[in-house]
């Protein structure tokens, strides 16, 4: 059985938007990183769409600063992240450590 997640927080639609957005950056920025691929199409396919996708992000604020929403409320937009799964999916950003590096070198 799939255990049950915990619900969203409630966010407008706005902030809503700003986390899918933010959500789908990170999982293209993953896809690129030069230290977890190796298939050059696919990388330069995922470049390609964050540039859309970035502006899709970039309205998602504009359109948050318009209607007057000022503030990003981090603890609430942090939660509705490890909902969904942000923790684990930009983690594929990071550099990978070095399998050369003994434990020492290592933070």
């Amino acid at each position: 059985m799939v255990p049950e997640l915990p619900p969203l927080p409630a966010l407008t639609r706005s902030e809503g938007e700003l986390v899918d957005c933010y959500l789908e950056v990170v999982d293209l920025l993953g896809r690129i990183n030069p230290c977890r691929t190796t298939d050059t199409y696919g990388a330069l396919r995922a470049a390609q769409a964050l540039v859309t996708r970035a502006a899709a992000l970039r309205d998602a604020l504009t359109t948050m600063h318009l209607r007057g929403e000022t503030e990003l409320h981090h603890a609430t937009l942090a939660r509705a992240l490890r909902v969904l799964e942000g923790e684990r999916r930009s983690a594929r950003v990071t550099v990978t450590p070095d399998p050369n590096a003994g434990p020492a070198a290592r933070p």
